[in-house]
């Protein structure tokens, strides 16, 4: 009995690799008011991915401190085309984390 459990506990448990994006060809633009006011800060964001790769729903994980920042964020990285993820070798719909760093030069 207890082979047989420990042979079929890992098939309950999906393979599942997270959706992914190419970062160098999706920037946010800075937002203009926190340009002038000098804000900065790192947005954490999760979105969920289609099997298609489209944003089906997004969400903050931890803002920026700073609302312009984090709407910006969101909504530049929601239009990005993402790599859909994978369950068990199939494209299929998934959560993934984004990091957001806003910097000024």
């Amino acid at each position: 009995m207890a082979a047989v459990l420990a042979l079929s506990a890992p098939a309950a448990f999906a393979a599942e690799v997270p959706a992914s994006f190419d970062a160098k060809n999706c920037k946010a633009e800075y937002p203009k008011a926190s340009l002038m006011n000098e804000e900065q800060g790192t947005v954490s964001m999760s979105f969920l991915v289609s099997a298609g790769g489209d944003v089906k729903d997004s969400k903050i994980d931890k803002s920026s401190g700073f609302k312009n920042l984090d709407k910006a964020a969101i909504k530049a990285i929601s239009a990005c085309k993402f790599k859909p993820g994978t369950k068990d070798g199939a494209a299929a719909e998934t959560w993934t984390k984004v990091d957001y760093a806003w910097k000024l030069d």
